[in-house]
């Protein structure tokens, strides 16, 4: 399992809300409804929380998306599908593309889950 983590920050000009709405109604459910997007075995949208705009450098960022893949040539082939050309030019209208920060990594080492029975 690997997992791609991306930092987002809207693109300039465009709302909190207009970015977060787009972000949930129009990119979320466009991704769903790829060739591309079925590789992915989990989509997460992760909004950043309004308190926290002057937390350790949270202002910076607008969100963190969460993609699952059984592996990284899964991550590999969904790029390859003709309609990922659909999900990058859609990216272009919402989000700040020289500002993402992602990174695939390795599925997750727990160190401690304080909710584990």
């Amino acid at each position: 399992m690997v997992k791609l983590i991306c930092f987002l920050k809207r693109k300039p000009g465009m709302s909190v809300q207009e970015f977060q709405t787009y972000w949930r109604d129009h990119h979320g459910p466009l991704v769903a409804s790829t060739k591309s997007g079925r590789h992915a075995i989990r989509y997460e949208q992760n909004h950043r929380a309004s308190e926290a705009q002057e937390h350790l450098g949270a202002a910076d960022f607008d969100g963190v998306t969460v993609q699952w893949f059984e592996s990284v040539a899964a991550f590999e082939a969904s790029l390859r599908e003709d309609d990922y050309a659909d999900i990058a030019a859609d990216i272009g209208r919402f989000l700040d593309v020289d500002r993402l920060v992602w990174m695939l990594t390795d599925d997750a080492e727990v160190v401690w889950d304080s909710r584990a029975p």
